[in-house]
């Protein structure tokens, strides 16, 4: 009599071969390298609220994490992001950065607020709690806009003028960036590519020298070309008593310089601010940029090669030849 051999169940065999990969999977997970808090953001309690229920778990060393964050392969991911974030901003070492950095990580924050883009949306897909309201954007908007005003009130009060004030360049030499960029004064011959403005009531004048114009007139920003030179020069606005609005006191001016070999880890672009009529250079080292810059540029201006505020191009041939066929 044959003995009959019992058929092994396919599935049965595909569920513990997943299985053994899964938990195999798990002895190459690390968890976070643990990191003291060190300084706590001092705002108000409605701000910290929303800090902490939505940027808290990546942006410092108080990760609220759910189990499923520790797995592997979603702990890798997790655990990248976290790494990344702390590197742009950590509220758990707040101390270490300046009044000034304090109120530009804060703009920062709500443009990414503003524009959907934080937090990000993989997250809250599995974290819905964390998702930002209308009302949260206008909380952090408000505190953000304070902060603005305590800077102003803590500066000398200025003479009123009816014409915007340049920066002091009686200088021996003019400044360089930690990564750096040099500042020129050349970038006012320069030809205007676009204006904005921004709720903290500034003037902001692009200039691009004639590489980047180049770009522009033909779209060629995908990437754009190296030794491209973009700089925002930005004032506050004065409103004089005929309700005129003009450019008034100097706040800083930002230089964009496209070198893809020397800032390979900042998608190409040298960042630059430099700040008030003695025309301060922003950041303490090198890595200034790859900490603050770049994240925002990445997140909201991916479409035109990193850059805000291009214009949008017009073909006046195209233009003139439509109109003549009408």
């Amino acid at each position: 009599m044959d003995t009959v051999k019992k058929k092994r169940n396919p599935i049965a065999i595909v569920f513990l071969a997943i299985l053994g990969i899964f938990g195999g999977l798990q002895l190459f997970s690390r968890p976070l390298e643990g990191k003291p808090v060190t300084g706590k953001v001092e705002a108000p309690k409605e701000v910290l609220a929303i800090l902490e229920n939505s940027c808290f778990s990546c942006h410092s060393n108080q990760q609220n994490l759910s189990w499923y964050d520790k797995i592997a392969p979603i702990s890798w991911a997790v655990n990248k992001d976290i790494k990344r974030a702390r590197e742009v901003l950590n509220f758990s070492e707040w101390e270490k950065y300046s009044p000034g950095e304090h109120q530009g990580k804060m703009y920062a924050i709500l443009n990414m607020m503003q524009n959907g883009k934080m937090p990000l949306h993989e997250y809250t897909l599995l974290h819905p709690s964390a998702k930002i309201t209308d009302k949260d954007v206008e909380t952090i908007k408000k505190y953000t806009l304070s902060l603005s005003a305590a800077g102003q009130s803590a500066k000398k009060k200025v003479e009123t003028r009816e014409s915007y004030t340049t920066p002091n360049l009686n200088l021996s030499k003019f400044p360089v960036s930690p990564n750096g960029v040099q500042y020129t004064d050349d970038f006012k011959n320069w030809k205007v590519i676009s204006m904005s403005t921004l709720f903290d009531h500034s003037i902001r004048v692009i200039y691009g020298n004639d590489i980047a114009v180049k770009a522009v007139e033909t779209e060629n920003f995908h990437p754009w070309p190296d030794g491209s030179i973009v700089v925002k020069s930005v004032w506050k606005q004065q409103a004089l008593p005929d309700g005129e609005i003009r450019a008034g006191e100097f706040v800083n001016a930002q230089f964009m310089v496209k070198d893809s070999d020397k800032y390979g880890d900042t998608e190409g672009w040298g960042f630059a601010k430099f700040s008030g009529n003695e025309l301060h250079p922003t950041g303490k080292t090198a890595s200034f940029a790859r900490e603050s810059c770049i994240a925002c540029h990445r997140q909201l201006a991916e479409k035109t090669g990193y850059l805000f505020d291009v214009p949008m191009k017009i073909n006046t041939q195209r233009l003139i030849k439509n109109l003549q066929q009408q």
